[in-house]
């Protein structure tokens, strides 16, 4: 295992870097935006911000992880599979771009990864993730491993159906809970009047009656989404990362009033929803953890 260890977290929105100890310490960040749409500006915004690190590191010494949408390969070399965008990051070989081993996984089992290790959800065996950002991740941790299931595709919890009338997402499922909370549909949730999550908030928070409406309904349909995946699976713990848990009370408050109404609670017994310790930043620590563990 490698002492440090640069971990991408490369999103529809940001590219946030950083450079982590075996200890999880973060002894440096680095954020820029993804521009996606041109493949080649966010390939070389990936190249650059590993160069920043490195400077600020004063060593080239260093194991890379890069956490991204989409099923890895078995080699976890590249992303195999990304339907609908980052368009040119299927079967990209971050490796022979960086022209050094870099290890690629999936956002959201990233994310897991470095709650599990370092986070919230440290010490726990069973336990689901969900990130809510550009769209919606998921990951589960079973007897304290992730499990990715056949072909790496386990644990899009993001594609689960809330509404069966609802448009289609990009797996074609209709009305998913990406669909309904995700920030890649805001435009068409709030019928063209918010463009980002960021503003429905405020307009929220200054009492817009509109924003009101639109993001409780939205926030009555994670929780629906989220009592379902504890029928299931019944985990220890509930983590939700990604940059839409910044919303902080605004988010978790309703969030247990709604699932108060729709948890199935035997005994009385609840399940812990909590926000992930690293933020938005959990899946380029769990992508840092995983390259380090590599090498």
């Amino acid at each position: 295992m490698q002492g440090i260890s640069i971990g991408i977290d490369l999103g529809g929105t940001r590219i946030k870097a950083v450079a982590v100890n075996v200890a999880g310490n973060i002894l440096h960040e680095h954020y820029q935006s993804t521009n996606d749409g041109d493949d080649t500006v966010w390939k070389n915004a990936v190249a650059s911000a590993i160069t920043v690190l490195k400077t600020k590191l004063n060593t080239d010494q260093v194991s890379i992880g890069i956490s991204a949408p989409g099923l890895p390969n078995d080699e976890n070399t590249a992303i195999a599979f990304m339907p609908g965008r980052l368009q040119g990051l299927e079967n990209f070989c971050w490796g022979d771009f960086l022209q050094q081993p870099a290890f690629v996984l999936n956002d959201a089992v990233a994310a897991l990864m470095g709650e599990a290790k370092f986070g919230s959800a440290k010490n726990k065996k069973n336990v689901v993730m969900l990130t809510l950002g550009t769209g919606v991740g998921g990951a589960i941790l079973i007897e304290g491993k992730p499990y990715q299931g056949n072909f790496n595709k386990a644990g899009h919890l993001g594609h689960i159906v809330i509404n069966d009338e609802g448009d289609c997402d990009v797996t074609g499922m209709p009305g998913s809970l990406e669909e309904c909370i995700g920030n890649c549909s805001i435009g068409k949730r709030s019928d063209g009047k918010f463009s980002s999550t960021q503003t429905l908030l405020a307009a929220y928070r200054a009492g817009d009656v509109a924003a009101k409406e639109i993001w409780l309904k939205s926030v009555k349909q994670l929780a629906i989404g989220l009592a379902s995946v504890i029928n299931i699976l019944s985990p220890e713990l509930i983590v939700l990362g990604g940059g839409i848990t910044q919303a902080e009370l605004d988010l978790f408050e309703p969030l247990d009033k709604y699932l108060d109404q729709y948890e199935w609670r035997p005994g009385g017994v609840r399940t812990p929803v909590v926000k992930a310790t690293f933020g938005d930043l959990a899946g380029a620590i769990g992508a840092a953890c995983f390259a380090m563990a590599k090498i």
